[in-house]
């Protein structure tokens, strides 16, 4: 075969060859992009939600609405009557008989706002998660892989509605004027989850699964699991703020470092059976979210040491902030403490909560996906 020959088969062969479509990148791109937006806004609202939650419980206004109905509770009360109704059955709840009673038409119409708000925020999440869900998956603007992920959020989100009354219908019987604590913490947790997942989703899709294969062949696993230990421990200190804030024990024991003048909080375990007091103890549970509050504080000074010796940048960095918002947050728990829990500073503290759990995330998130960098660099 001559030479001439040769060059026009492999020539031939080239033009042949499928060609990758113009501008299927940049698609690609602007597809995650939307995705992420659509994340971002859920995130957002997710946060405002476990926000105003908060401020729900620390107004005690969580039993002010006595029932669910996911369509006709979309509304609030539209007439006096209505207001009426809705008055005459929080009157039949154990709150209102043993504590708030009394309380006025427009003393509950207070609380009943700050409930309403809450659940309608719910709803519109729900409601922000359909759409988008269903428009991307219509377009097949999902990526390989991802139409599982994005529904799991949903379904996550359909379940934290179920525990929402189930948390709420635990304060409606017999002598309760607070919800049952270990399903406040439930609530709360269920929702920490949520957020963490839709920040490593947003993290994950910030760049594209070629260059995301290449990261994690470099990842340094040393400290991936040292910031999932992190994670760990944050997720537990949350569980046991939740503990605190349903009890009202941030408001207990109000001297710092000690309590009550001592180490360990006196009448510890004076309730019976001795597993209650583990939940229900202001004492013990505050106790056991200070221990743990120390414990993150060393670990996460630990994880930025031994993050210092990362090669990347970026690594180092998020070790870097991770481990001063830890810090930011016992100082917050310190003067919440110390100031018996005002509004404003509880809100504050559970701000925190919610930076220092993403910070956590986004350190393990360079540690598996590292953003190289250069010599010069």
């Amino acid at each position: 075969m001559s030479q001439r020959k040769l060059f026009e088969e492999v020539e031939g062969a080239r033009a042949e060859a499928p060609r990758p479509p113009a501008g299927g990148i940049s698609r690609e791109r602007r597809g995650r992009g939307a995705l992420r937006l659509w994340l971002v806004v859920l995130f957002v609202m997710v946060a405002a939600m476990v926000l105003v939650g908060g401020l729900t419980r620390l107004t005690d206004s969580g039993l002010s609405i006595t029932e669910w109905d996911l369509v006709r509770g979309t509304l609030p009360p539209m007439s006096e009557a209505d207001w009426q109704a809705a008055y005459e059955k929080y009157r039949a709840s154990p709150e209102f008989r043993l504590q708030n009673n009394y309380m006025q038409l427009d003393d509950f119409k207070y609380i009943y706002w700050w409930e309403w708000s809450h659940r309608f925020l719910g709803r519109m999440i729900g409601l922000v998660w359909a759409v988008g869900y269903a428009f991307f998956l219509a377009t097949r603007r999902i990526p390989p892989g991802w139409a599982g992920r994005l529904l799991g959020l949903g379904l996550l989100g359909g379940l934290q509605g179920a525990i929402g009354w189930w948390m709420v219908s635990s304060g409606l019987v017999g002598d309760m004027v607070d919800v049952a604590s270990y399903r406040l913490a439930t609530h709360l947790g269920i929702a920490f989850v949520i957020l963490g997942l839709i920040a490593w989703y947003v993290l994950l899709l910030g760049r594209g699964e070629a260059e995301r294969m290449q990261a994690r062949r470099a990842a340094e696993h040393g400290l991936r699991r040292l910031a999932g230990a992190l994670m760990a421990l944050a997720f537990v200190q949350v569980l046991l703020g939740a503990l605190v804030a349903g009890i009202d024990a941030g408001r207990s024991f109000i001297d710092w470092p000690w309590m009550a003048g001592q180490f360990f909080p006196p009448d510890a375990f004076d309730l019976s059976p001795s597993w209650r007091n583990f939940f229900e103890n202001p004492g013990l549970v505050q106790f056991f979210h200070r221990m743990v509050a120390y414990a993150l504080v060393l670990a996460a000074l630990w994880a930025w040491w031994r993050a210092r010796r990362s090669p990347n940048r970026a690594t180092r960095s998020a070790f870097t902030y991770a481990a001063m918002m830890v810090l930011i947050q016992a100082a917050l728990g310190i003067v919440t403490v110390i100031y018996a829990a005002p509004l404003h500073a509880a809100i504050t503290h559970q701000l925190g909560a919610m930076a220092t759990w993403v910070l956590l995330i986004a350190a393990r998130h360079q540690a598996a996906y590292p953003v190289t960098q250069g010599i010069r660099g």
